[in-house]
């Protein structure tokens, strides 16, 4: 797909996941325009760079490498949840730091696969 191209079908995406987090989770402008400007960020790295974001992008052959693999990424799954239930945040709040969380993993991904993939 053209970079502008992809760029307007990232920004507008990254808008419409901002407008839902402000109206249904986060009513504050601050977080969700960060929210959206991440999944700006990660729709872009997708449609220019043609990633699978569900793909196996990260491989690693020594099992101990594996294994810090696995703790880290339990690690990012449970503590957007951990964080929610600490704070005593509110179910909406809870669900906003999920979706941040996943949008800023996405978007790092994202841009490291296309950084060392290079234009297509």
């Amino acid at each position: 797909m053209s970079v502008d191209r992809s760029l307007l079908l990232g920004a507008v995406f990254g808008l419409l996941v901002g407008g839902l987090v402000y109206q249904f989770l986060l009513p504050d402008w601050y977080p969700a325009f960060g929210i959206a400007a991440i999944y700006a960020g990660a729709a872009y790295f997708y449609l220019a760079f043609d990633i699978s974001l569900l793909g196996s992008q990260i491989e690693f052959s020594d099992r101990s490498d594996k294994i810090g693999y696995a703790v880290g990424l339990f690690g990012l799954s449970v503590s957007p949840l951990a964080l929610g239930e600490y704070s005593g945040l509110r179910d909406s709040a809870v669900v906003g730091i999920i979706v941040w969380a996943m949008g800023m993993l996405a978007f790092l991904l994202l841009a490291t696969t296309a950084a060392h993939r290079g234009r297509p």
